[in-house]
């Protein structure tokens, strides 16, 4: 493992890490969620081994990334420009990406504006339609991220938050949820980690008729590329009638439920990581 520090177009120093070999046949990309970080694809890494070099952000806003002081610039179209930068700095000509939630829609943008450096996409419980319900929940628990005073409590309001879509885990998974994505802070209590700002951007998301098409044309440009569409089985986010309808317009793709899972799975649960494997193996260089 190695930390990566970068710069944006804007001036932010933000933040990457590196794990496997850097010599790898294939470089991978991982962009997290809304409230998440890099930490979030640990337990996939983890599960997949050392065949492949994973590149795994914090986007701005988040983790050990600074936070911005315009809130205008917590888009994706703007995360877009944050990855170029990275994957430029690392002279990524190619590279696949993984993108959970809005790390999907990160990547989506990038293969409109670079396809020639995609080589392929995982897009985890994510597509050109969000289903309402399932933001207002996100809305709901993240607007307003109250510090916890203890670990446990932290604990305690992820999984109050987020049962309905992990409803196999134990307590123990639930800590380890919590420590992927709070920070304790100098006087003990523990806190999201986090700008409450980026949360601005859930109201530009919900879209009319005219942002619907424009988000499938978006989709559109990802017949370039392989693609695997992985769906929680009770996801909130990506609806079965999207998730299918994405497979079918989409002439190399692939669509995996994952069982047990809402939004997002964490991609460490053996069906995920049997997918991905098969699918970052034909994508290697031949």
């Amino acid at each position: 493992m190695s930390d990566i520090h970068y710069k944006s177009a804007d001036g932010l120093d933000l933040f990457a890490k590196s794990y496997g070999p850097q010599d790898a046949p294939l470089n991978v990309l991982c962009m997290h969620g809304l409230t998440r970080n890099h930490k979030d694809f640990e337990p996939m890494i983890e599960r997949l081994g050392n065949r492949y070099r994973f590149i795994a952000v914090d986007v701005r806003g988040r983790g050990q990334s600074d936070w911005s002081t315009n809130p205008d610039t917590y888009s994706p179209q703007v995360y877009a420009q944050d990855m170029f930068a990275l994957a430029d700095q690392l002279q990524l000509s190619r590279m696949a990406l993984i993108g959970t939630s809005m790390g999907g829609l990160m990547a989506m943008i990038m293969v409109k504006v670079a396809p020639e450096r995609v080589s392929g996409i995982v897009l985890n419980d994510v597509g050109p339609v969000v289903n309402p319900a399932g933001l207002a929940r996100i809305a709901a628990y993240s607007q307003d991220p109250k510090p916890a005073p203890t670990w446990q409590a932290a604990a305690e309001k992820v999984k109050a938050a987020q049962a309905d879509a992990f409803s196999e885990f134990t307590d123990k998974d639930w800590m380890a949820f919590a420590r992927r994505t709070w920070r304790e802070q100098d006087d003990g209590s523990v806190r999201a980690d986090y700008d409450p700002a980026i949360t601005q951007s859930l109201g530009e998301a919900k879209a009319g008729p005219l942002t619907k098409f424009a988000m499938w044309r978006l989709f559109g440009s990802l017949r370039s590329v392989p693609l695997l569409i992985l769906r929680g089985e009770t996801s909130d986010i990506l609806s079965k009638i999207t998730a299918r309808r994405m497979a079918r317009r989409h002439p190399a793709s692939e669509l995996v439920t994952i069982p047990n899972r809402g939004h997002a799975p964490i991609l460490d649960e053996p069906t995920s990581v049997s997918a991905i494997s098969t699918f970052l193996q034909l994508l290697e260089p031949q």
